[in-house]
C-alpha cells in the first residue's frame, strides 16, 4: 500500500505520516528533508539557492544521513528548501529517490508537497493536510523555540504565508491536493483526531 499525504508546512503531515507508516508497519520518507538537505548543502558550499545546476547537482548526490536533522528543521532550512525546490532539475534530481522508495515490495508513506500529484499519482490513499496559518505559526513557533531559535509569530506568518505562496506558484509541480485526496483540516483536531479520521478514511477505501 503506497499512502501519499501532502500540506503546509506544519499543518501536521509529517506527524500524520510517521503515525500511518508505524501503524501498517511501512517505511516512511519525509520528502522536505530532501529539499532541506539540499538546501542547506548549497548554503553550505557557498551555492547561489538560483543556481540550478549547482543545485541539481547538489541534489543527485545527496546523502541525507550526513544532515543532522536539528539543522534541517531551522526556518533558514525551510527557506532554502522552498526555493530550491522551485527549480525543475533539483525536483528531477530527486524525482527517481522518491519514486524507488514507495515502489518498493509492501509500499511506504511519503510526504511532502507533491506525492500525489506528481511523484505517486497512483497513490492507494491520498490525503492533504492544512491548517489555518494562524495555528500552523503558532505550532512551527513553539518547535523552533524548543529547538533554541526563537522566531516572533508575526514574522513566522508572514514567512509562512510567502513560503505558501512560493510553493503553490511555482512551474514545477505546485503543491496542490490531488483530486482524489482526503482532506484534512487540523486547525482546530489533535494529533490523535487526525490518525482516527485518517484510518477510518482508510478503512472505508478498503470496504
Amino acid at each position: 500500500m503506497i499512502i501519499a499525504i501532502d500540506g503546509t508546512l506544519a499543518s501536521g503531515k509529517g506527524t500524520l505520516a510517521k503515525k500511518l507508516a508505524a501503524h501498517f508497519n511501512l517505511p516512511h520518507m519525509d520528502t522536505g528533508a530532501l529539499y532541506r538537505a539540499t538546501g542547506v548543502a548549497a548554503m553550505r558550499a557557498k551555492v547561489d539557492l538560483g543556481d540550478e545546476e549547482a543545485c541539481a547537482d547538489i541534489a543527485s548526490k545527496l546523502e541525507l544521513s550526513v544532515y543532522p536533522d536539528a539543522e534541517l528543521r531551522t526556518a533558514e532550512a525551510g527557506q532554502a528548501a522552498s526555493k530550491v525546490a522551485a527549480l525543475p532539475k533539483v525536483r528531477q534530481a530527486l524525482f527517481d529517490l522518491q519514486r524507488s522508495f514507495a515502489m518498493q515490495d509492501g509500499g511506504a508513506v511519503l510526504d511532502g508537497r507533491d506525492i500525489g500529484t506528481v511523484v505517486c499519482p497512483e497513490a492507494d490513499v491520498k490525503f492533504w493536510v492544512d491548517a489555518a496559518v494562524e495555528e500552523r505559526a503558532r505550532r512551527r513557533c513553539l518547535e523552533l523555540e524548543k529547538a533554541g531559535k526563537p522566531i516572533s509569530q508575526e514574522d513566522m506568518v508572514k514567512e509562512l504565508k510567502e513560503r505558501d505562496e512560493r510553493d503553490k506558484s511555482r512551474a514545477a509541480a505546485p503543491m496542490k491536493a490531488a483530486d482524489d485526496a482526503f482532506v484534512l483540516d487540523t486547525t482546530v483536531m489533535t494529533p490523535d483526531e487526525v490518525i482516527k479520521a485518517a484510518l477510518e478514511f482508510i478503512s472505508s477505501k478498503s470496504a
